[in-house]
């Protein structure tokens, strides 16, 4: 009931959504990188695969530890960057972009320094997801941190617009 009313809200009231996922990928996602965070001893994350587009549409979630197995070792996120070309080879054989990127943070959402200063991608307008808690609790938009990267080591924090750029859910006008 709570994405229905949510997507009527946007619908009447709001801007279009610039990311959307399905209920059910998104809660697939974030039980598991909840459950990578080892109960709450370190931090996880994930890529978010998807079409580009307006909106763009998350379709399956990357974890980084899948990519760089040392990549959680440290307790915070550091991915080898030498490690990337397996996620661009999962990109061109399923045909999916990289739209957004979603971590956990032992308290709140906020960016930490390490987080703004060290993009995970580095592109003009990409979105980052941070979950409170370690992915424990209510994981949906408006209780999550967005973050838009704007370039030259610059965010825009997002997480409190009346309707952010993140909807999850069916949303009827796209």
């Amino acid at each position: 009931m709570g994405y229905w009313s949510a997507t009527l809200a946007r619908s009447l009231l709001g801007r279009r959504p610039e990311l959307i996922c399905e209920p059910a990928i998104w809660e697939d996602g974030v039980a598991e990188l909840a459950r990578r965070t080892l109960g709450g001893h370190r931090e996880s994350g994930a890529f978010l695969l998807g079409e580009k587009g307006s909106p763009r549409r998350i379709h399956r979630f990357v974890y980084y530890d899948d990519i760089d197995p040392n990549a959680l070792d440290t307790g915070i996120v550091l991915i080898n960057g030498r490690l990337l070309g397996d996620l661009w080879k999962i990109c061109r054989e399923e045909k999916l972009e990289v739209v957004a990127d979603v971590h956990v943070h032992p308290g709140c959402y906020r960016q930490s320094a390490s987080d703004k200063a060290n993009p995970i991608i580095p592109e003009a307008d990409h979105l980052a997801l941070i979950l409170p808690n370690f992915a424990e609790g209510s994981n949906l938009p408006g209780a999550i941190g967005v973050h838009r990267y704007l370039g030259n080591r610059r965010w825009r924090d997002e997480s409190e617009r009346w309707f952010p750029p993140f909807h999850m859910g069916w949303y009827a006008w796209l």
